[in-house]
């Protein structure tokens, strides 16, 4: 695997420092867009730099984490070929690769804790993209977002 992405806000950077610890002792490499400390931040600064990333192709996937994860979700997938899902749960970490292909899993620190973070992140990264019909509605959405960009309705 290529290096993966990771940044957080303040509400998020103690989970997003263990889940790196964790997959760095797991060989996984982890590019680190920040922040660097508990002082408080503005979570769409950290979004956009993960999903412009993704976005043009530098990096396959990324982590995003703060408080609720609904801000960083929001932003990131504004990118083309974003597919930032919130994830709360070890099922729906799954779900979100098999049936989305998602590329970036976000995740809210007031309700995953570090265990089950640590669990989300390995089942993640090793749940492939089962393709079939959920790729008919990956290329849509593809499609959706082109239309989009280009102005058309």
């Amino acid at each position: 695997m290529s290096q993966l992405l990771i940044a957080s806000d303040h509400a998020g950077f103690i989970l997003k420092e263990k889940l790196k610890d964790y997959l760095t002792k797991k060989g996984i490499g982890v590019k680190d867009l920040g922040t660097n400390s508990l002082d408080s931040c503005d979570y769409p600064l950290y979004a956009y730099e993960l999903g412009k990333n993704i976005s043009s192709g530098k990096f396959k996937r990324g982590i995003l984490i703060c408080k609720s994860g609904i801000g960083t979700t929001i932003v990131a997938n504004r990118f083309p070929g974003v597919r930032a899902a919130l994830c709360h749960n070890l099922k729906i970490a799954k779900l979100s690769r098999q049936h989305n292909d998602s590329n970036v899993l976000v995740l809210g620190s007031a309700f995953v804790k570090p265990d089950l973070a640590k669990r989300m992140v390995t089942a993640w990264l090793n749940t492939e993209f089962l393709g079939g019909r959920h790729l008919r509605r990956v290329n849509l959405i593809k499609k959706i977002d082109k239309k989009i960009r280009e102005g058309a309705k």
